[in-house]
């Protein structure tokens, strides 16, 4: 019977001539398991996404709850199937280091509050992971505050919109 060809797996590269062996049993190999355990944790996704502090590098509002930001344009984003609809968003740069970002503006009739130039703060939508929530593809975000007001309060009336 010919010798099989051993494939080359991630096992391999972290483990090295120890990848298809049983781990190492006895007295005085916790040492040596410490360094196997260590050396496997990189597979998982979220240790290394925590370790490399990847979330924080490729976040617009880098790790913190919220920011503020200028809005550019209104812009309407349709909703996913089944739903049909044009979702009401504004496009926001960000005022900590200048990227964009899409926000969608809550409330019925929300985006009449919200003008160009004006200064809004947002917040992850509540989608798994930071992501996108709902039948809005591709918004993560979604206003909060116009001009130092809350966008809730404005939408029911309590509040009106300072003049700037």
């Amino acid at each position: 019977m010919p010798h099989a060809a051993r494939t080359l797996n991630t096992a391999t590269l972290w483990l090295g001539p120890f990848a298809d062996m049983s781990p190492p049993s006895g007295l005085n190999t916790a040492g040596r398991l410490a360094t196997l355990r260590q050396r496997r944790r990189w597979s998982d996704r979220y240790y290394k996404r925590r370790t490399l502090h990847l979330k924080e590098r490729s976040d617009p509002l880098e790790g913190a709850p919220q920011a503020r930001g200028i809005v550019i344009e209104k812009v309407g984003v349709e909703a996913k199937q089944p739903n049909s609809a044009i979702r009401k968003c504004i496009k926001v740069q960000l005022i900590k280091n200048g990227r964009q970002v899409t926000a969608f503006a809550v409330g019925d009739g929300a985006i009449n509050f919200i003008d160009e130039h004006d200064e809004v703060l947002v917040e992850g939508i509540g989608g798994r992971m930071g992501r996108s929530y709902g039948d809005i593809p591709g918004v993560r975000y979604k206003v909060i505050q116009v001009n130092n007001v809350s966008l809730d309060e404005l939408v029911r009336g309590r509040k009106e919109k300072p003049a700037r």
